[in-house]
């Protein structure tokens, strides 16, 4: 039975206090934690959440990589306008009142936040008793030291990073696909890639970047003007065995391409001679296309088949 009290209310906030002591704000106690900034810069937010995905972090209680899910959705987009997080608010959902999870959920988000420096400010837990499994959404906030903006060049080289599966997009199809069957894949975490993308940018010249969660390299569209992006397929970044399932139970190659990462989990582009150096120091990068004069056309050369897709 739901206890609106909250009997577990102390722990939680132990567990947030623990996030406090960071170099980007000053937190102190109150019905509300009050917040004072210690950088004068521009600033920008998102939210986002783990979604369909949920139903299998709740039925396994995999909370730790449902927490490492529901950053990743948001580290992962706040690196397209190279944003360091410093703060964040969280709201949990769950389908019943069940305390060591709700606890297990709120103890790893703290882990986390404390490994990066970001002051948890606030949050909420809902007990919905509708819901076939868990969701956690997240609204983070980050600092923005050098805004640039976000574009593929003509003449740009395109770097893929490698995923780690399925990530957490795909699974209202994953769900149609399989039922009620289940593979660990379900619960793999989706990777990080902020920080990898940071410390990029320090060195060469990143001029578009896309994270590839929902809607898949259609996103890239958004990047394009009157230009065109070529995706190969003689690269090493191939989709890890979950796609090639799922290919082969018949979907088709076009919408595994605009649901699924197939592989590559986050995309950028930088000058030939700077995709070169980047590739060549990095296992898990590596050059998948070109940009090119175009009409704003997303072309990919199908690792599934032989195929040529074109959004």
């Amino acid at each position: 039975m739901y206890n609106p009290i909250k009997p577990y209310k102390d722990r939680i906030l132990t567990e947030i206090k623990k996030t406090w002591r960071t170099p980007y704000v000053e937190i102190k106690p109150s019905v509300y934690p009050i917040v004072r900034r210690k950088f004068f810069l521009p600033e920008v937010d998102h939210t986002d959440g783990i979604g369909t995905k949920g139903i299998y972090h709740w039925q396994k209680r995999t909370f730790g990589n449902a927490v490492l899910d529901v950053l990743a959705m948001n580290l992962n987009d706040l690196a397209l306008v190279r944003a360091v997080p410093y703060k964040l608010q969280n709201h949990i959902f769950v389908p019943q009142d069940d305390h060591p999870a709700i606890l297990a959920i709120v103890k790893a988000l703290s882990q986390e936040c404390q490994k990066r420096k970001i002051a948890i400010t606030g949050g909420e837990t809902s007990v919905q008793n509708t819901m076939a499994g868990m969701d956690i959404s997240l609204s983070v906030s980050g600092l923005v030291k050098k805004f640039r903006p976000n574009k593929f060049l003509i003449g740009d080289v395109l770097l893929g990073i490698k995923s780690a599966g399925l990530h957490s997009n795909g699974f209202t199809k994953v769900r149609e696909i399989f039922g009620n069957g289940y593979r660990a894949d379900f619960v793999k975490p989706t990777a990080i890639y902020l920080d990898t993308i940071l410390e990029l940018d320090k060195k060469f010249d990143i001029h578009g970047m896309m994270h590839i969660t929902g809607g898949a390299f259609t996103k890239l569209k958004g990047l394009l003007d009157g230009a065109n992006v070529r995706i190969n397929k003689s690269h090493k970044l191939k989709p890890q065995p979950i796609f090639q399932e799922l290919y082969k139970r018949g979907i088709s190659d076009k919408e595994m391409y605009q649901t699924f990462n197939c592989g590559i989990g986050f995309v950028f582009s930088v000058s030939y001679k700077q995709a070169q150096i980047i590739a060549s120091n990095s296992p898990n990068i590596d050059i998948i296309g070109k940009i090119e004069p175009g009409a704003s056309k997303v072309i990919i050369d199908s690792v599934f088949s032989n195929e040529t897709i074109e959004f």
